[in-house]
């Protein structure tokens, strides 16, 4: 059982920055990889960014060079840094989280997080 909270999302100008943050807690053993999707209203739910337990990271197209994602292992938070945000960058924005529950490694599974609005106005 793993819950994952999203905190940051608000209304910003178009250029201007925000930072959205994800802690996940209760019975982890290790968490293999982060992400971040986002979900646009009469979109498909998109791939944003990730970062895995080696500290690999990719990202989608559109916002390469602009969007940043971190971790803090210790802390089991995920972080992305959003600069010269765009109105296509509106969105409502989901934590992800593959974690291991037991020390094997024999339970693995995704968990998702409600969910934080980010609007860029123009």
């Amino acid at each position: 059982q793993v819950q994952l909270v999203e905190s940051g999302g608000g209304l910003v100008q178009a250029g201007g920055s925000l930072r959205l943050s994800c802690a996940a807690s209760g019975s982890i053993f290790s968490i293999n990889a982060m992400g971040w999707y986002r979900q646009a209203p009469g979109k498909q739910r998109e791939l944003v960014a990730k970062i895995t337990s080696g500290g690999s990271t990719s990202y989608a197209d559109s916002v390469k060079d602009r969007f940043t994602i971190s971790r803090d292992n210790a802390k089991n938070t995920v972080y992305l840094q959003m600069n010269s945000l765009k109105p296509e960058d509106t969105a409502t924005y989901y934590c992800n989280c593959n974690a291991d529950t037991d020390a094997l490694g024999l339970i693995r599974w995704d968990y998702w997080g409600p969910g934080a609005q980010v609007t860029v106005s123009s």
